[in-house]
């Protein structure tokens, strides 16, 4: 049985070609998104209207947790581990590479341990004087409680991360795909069961309410924890309960490791900030910008994130053999990828930005409605920011992606501050303010990242990666004016706006609106639509000649 087990893990553990990475990526990321809308829309259901201080504090109860996975682990290990794991494996050396990999984990496990003990003992402080200042006491009360619950997640992501690496670095994307849907799962379970309380053999052992959610979030850390230990079998991983301070790679991984961890913890100083300034305003404010800001994250991860994941190994591995040359051209084709799916998908996405509201929260909200609109900008610039900051990555550079954040998320800081501050700011609520601060700040982080890496590598965006950028914008366009006029034909109405009515609406506008881009696309000439039409007929006739 054990033997089958393996075997059949390690069938779906296979190495996978680029493309179809990224396809896995973005497959898994967009069910992970899903299940999070249905999670969220559970969660605002329940809270948001009723308890807005309640969800407020639950929202804070994160950001400390997550600043210290960040700041530690996150997106840091991934690009500086990848690297020079690659290096060791590219040169034969699989023993040196294992080495850097039990080193690592064991070196991250007992750094992220001992920042969960310390949030644990000064939750009360932090939520207080650094994330809550605006909430009330009660609610400062509960994110204290639901802080202590959270501040294992650091320990467990860390691992986690470390495992999933080994598994990107081979190309193995399937169980490093499956966790963010578990974690969703999970928390959805505390949603629907443990907020009602859990009984055992008739004895009370947890009363519920809210705090039976941050249980759900310690339950899929755990399992997230699970699926990547599955996901080593078949590799072939030595670990060993030891820190190899003498290992080169070990010795490289921790010389770039700081500035890139600098550059997230820099990244997450600005959600720290926005948080402090959000819970100064009405109740509800956290919980509904940081609602905004997780939808406009949706096509940023499935689009930016999933096509910079597939495509970093192999801009590595091109770097690590001297191959410039292979470098840049992976990364165009990279950019222009991004460009073609992203542009529009920011562009629909604003002006149906009421009905993607309406899917978190029965019925819609105003506020957040706004918000992503204001974050539409910052979609398209993140969307590009994952590839570009990639390119450095590559080539183990973490110093000049952090120079360039310290330089865009003090900007987005002051912006945020000033924008909120300022009296009358425009007549809207101040929470736009962060918005628009989110949006510059993302602006100027990816002018300044493609410029630098210009100066790097040598002139890599030609003549011809300019027109068809300047064609995906005509045809975005397009779609964007077809998407506002069917919003007008297929409007939102006060007496349904249920999800079951809402969705088939946005399902036709969104559908028609990129049909119409496509088209333009095509008539316009943009090379890289061909691909997708070929393998969509190939699809469709093929499908309709087996009926037949």
């Amino acid at each position: 049985m054990a033997l089958k087990f393996r075997s059949v893990v390690a069938a779906a553990n296979a190495k996978l070609p680029v493309s179809v990475a990224a396809i896995v990526l973005s497959a898994s990321t967009l069910i992970a998104a899903l299940l999070g809308i249905f999670r969220d829309r559970l969660l605002n259901g329940l809270y948001l209207d009723t308890y807005p201080t309640g969800i407020d504090a639950y929202t804070v109860a994160f950001t400390i947790p997550d600043f210290m996975f960040f700041i530690l682990v996150s997106g840091a290990l991934s690009v500086t581990f990848i690297p020079v794991f690659n290096q060791r494996l590219a040169s034969g050396n699989k023993k040196s590479a294992w080495e850097l990999s039990s080193s690592i984990l064991n070196l991250l496990a007992l750094v992220t341990i001992a920042a969960s003990i310390l949030i644990i003992i000064f939750a009360e402080p932090l939520v207080k004087y650094v994330v809550g200042p605006g909430l009330d006491e009660s609610a400062r009360a509960l994110a204290v409680s639901m802080m202590r619950v959270i501040a294992i997640n650091p320990f467990l992501f860390a691992i986690a991360t470390v495992l999933s690496s080994i598994q990107q670095a081979v190309g193995r994307f399937v169980f490093y795909a499956m966790a963010p849907a578990v974690y969703n799962i999970c928390i959805i379970i505390g949603i629907v069961w443990f907020t009602g309380g859990i009984n055992i053999f008739g004895w009370q052992v947890f009363e519920g309410g809210i705090m039976g959610v941050a249980l759900g979030v310690a339950l899929g850390s755990v399992l997230q924890l699970v699926i990547s230990v599955v996901g080593l079998l078949g590799l072939g991983f030595d670990y060993e309960f030891k820190i190899r301070w003498k290992n080169l790679g070990f010795r490289r991984v921790l010389k770039l490791l700081p500035a890139r961890s600098a550059d997230q913890g820099i990244d997450y100083v600005s959600s720290i900030v926005q948080t402090n300034l959000a819970s100064r305003m009405a109740p509800g404010t956290v919980r509904s910008f940081q609602q905004a800001l997780s939808l406009h994250m949706m096509p940023i991860n499935l689009i930016g994130v999933a096509i910079s994941t597939a495509f970093f190994p192999k801009m590595t591995e091109a770097l690590a053999q001297g191959d410039q040359v292979a470098f840049k051209k992976d990364l165009v084709k990279a950019l222009r990828m991004i460009l073609l799916f992203a542009t529009p998908v920011a562009v629909i996405a604003f002006f149906t930005r009421g009905y993607i509201a309406n899917f978190i929260k029965n019925g819609g909200d105003f506020l957040i409605a706004g918000l992503l609109g204001a974050l539409v900008l910052s979609i398209l610039c993140r969307c590009l920011f994952h590839i570009a900051a990639r390119g450095f990555y590559a080539d183990q550079d973490t110093r000049t992606p952090l120079i360039i954040s310290v330089v865009s998320i003090g900007l987005n800081i002051l912006l945020a501050i000033a924008f909120t501050t300022l009296p009358d700011w425009g007549g809207t609520n101040p929470a736009y303010g962060l918005a628009y601060a989110e949006s510059i700040g993302a602006l100027v982080e990816i002018v300044l990242l493609v410029v630098v890496l210009s100066k790097k590598f040598g002139k890599f965006l030609r003549p011809d990666f300019w027109r068809t950028t300047a064609r995906i914008v005509i045809a975005s366009a397009v779609a964007g004016v077809a998407a506002f006029a069917m919003t007008k034909l297929l409007p939102l109405r006060a007496t349904n706006q249920s999800f079951f009515s809402t969705f088939p609406k946005f399902g036709v506008i969104a559908a028609v609106s990129l049909l119409i881009y496509l088209a333009v696309c095509r008539l316009l000439r943009v090379a890289e639509i061909e691909p997708l039409v070929a393998k969509a007929k190939a699809f469709l006739f093929g499908w309709v000649k087996q009926k037949r």
